[in-house]
């Protein structure tokens, strides 16, 4: 048996995770489909620790987890908020949910077209699909509320789904999750303390919390490449007015 069997049937069930979520949001069950869609990320990252721990990474396996992605974290959050909400603004509502797949795509088709070297993850250029998914259906999770919105945050929904369709097909550059041993924990133990405090905020609130914190995330990449943005234009205009001079 190959070594490659191992993540590519990680990966099946990342897809698998992801058509059963599009099954229970159609049975409009959408906590169990949110779940779903998390179970996907969870095998998503794991297909990725396996082909590198046995070190079966290849272009194969690549485009099969692209096209697992794009059930699992375009297809499924996008069926799932226009089941759970997007449905009541009819066609707009449509193209709205449609966006977090379409803009998905082809956040995938720029990653796979721009990869150079698939035994190295780097930074990402734009929101990794996972984390839009995650953030939209965590969102439906935490607003749930016998199948009706929070009202306070009623009006969160479509603003939502523009901005992490946006920031997927942005520059904004985004950290790849580091990789946990002694130098990372040694260099930057600060890793470790916003995992832990992650968990125990989950913990407490019942996994609402998890919506805040991939929110955190984006808003952090988005806020981080407007400050970087800002500081070098200055720069520029400093370097500008020491060569006019």
């Amino acid at each position: 048996m190959k070594k490659s069997y191992i993540p590519n049937t990680i990966t099946a069930f990342s897809l698998l995770s992801g058509f059963l979520s599009i099954i229970y949001s159609s049975k409009e069950d959408f906590q169990l489909a949110v779940v779903m869609i998390f179970a996907a990320a969870i095998f998503d990252l794991v297909d990725g620790i396996a082909a590198r721990l046995l070190k079966t990474t290849s272009q194969f396996g690549v485009e099969l987890d692209s096209l697992a992605d794009i059930v699992s974290f375009g297809a499924a959050p996008a069926f799932l908020i226009y089941s759970f909400h997007f449905h009541k603004y009819g066609w707009i509502g449509i193209i709205i949910s449609a966006l977090l797949i379409i803009f998905g795509a082809l956040r995938l088709a720029r990653f796979n077209s721009q990869i150079e070297d698939i035994q190295t993850k780097g930074d990402f250029k734009g929101l990794p699909i996972p984390l839009s998914a995650i953030t939209v259906s965590m969102f439906v999770y935490y607003v749930h509320n016998n199948g009706e919105f929070i009202q306070p945050l009623y009006y969160v929904s479509v603003p939502l789904v523009l901005l992490v369709s946006m920031a997927m097909v942005s520059n904004i550059k985004y950290s790849a999750i580091p990789k946990i041993n002694k130098s990372t924990l040694r260099g930057k133990p600060i890793y470790l303390v916003l995992a832990i405090v992650g968990l125990i905020l989950t913990f407490i609130t019942d996994g609402t919390a998890l919506f805040y914190i991939f929110l955190g995330i984006v808003l952090f990449g988005i806020f981080r490449h407007i400050i970087k943005k800002i500081v070098s234009n200055k720069k520029d205009e400093l370097e500008l007015k020491e060569k006019q001079i």
